[in-house]
């Protein structure tokens, strides 16, 4: 049900720790034991009843809850989909080099966009070309068709 690794239980503890403090993190944690227990006997106990009730239609019910398992067993490569897989995936077509800091070595030289158009980045050791002058006080901004 829930997928709690090591790692998240060591911070769940320490974050009890530092809020409940060494005193009353035993008898919180007897208590959430306790309430789970109880809370799996209870569903034990309505999936038995509705057996004994239903009988064999029980099993009717069943089956479909099946199938529908049985369909979304492909659907399980989906929770490995990360935000940075994502990303990777579909804006950076595959080339994670944003993330591994290895820019460029795959897919040739890297680019920088402006005003609509790629520009190689300099080589280590050049440098960039002169960006614009600012605008006199009255000059008016020359204007992009492309970008509007």
């Amino acid at each position: 049900m829930f997928n709690i690794g090591w790692p998240e239980m060591v911070i769940l503890v320490v974050a009890a720790l530092m809020i409940l403090g060494p005193e009353r993190l035993p008898g919180a944690i007897r208590w959430t034991a306790q309430s789970l227990r109880q809370v799996r006997d209870y569903a034990s106990g309505a999936t038995s009843q509705l057996r004994t009730e239903l009988g064999p239609e029980f099993d009717e019910l069943r089956k479909p809850l099946e199938e529908l398992n049985e369909l979304r067993k492909p659907l399980e490569g989906l929770r490995g989909m990360t935000p940075r897989s994502m990303v990777t995936k579909h804006l950076l077509d595959g080339d994670d080099s944003l993330f591994s800091g290895n820019f460029g070595a795959a897919n040739g030289p890297v680019t920088a966009t402006g005003g609509g158009t790629a520009m190689p980045l300099p080589a280590p050791g050049q440098t960039l070309p002169e960006t614009p002058k600012p605008l006199a006080h009255n000059e008016t901004p020359p204007i992009d068709f492309d970008a509007t």
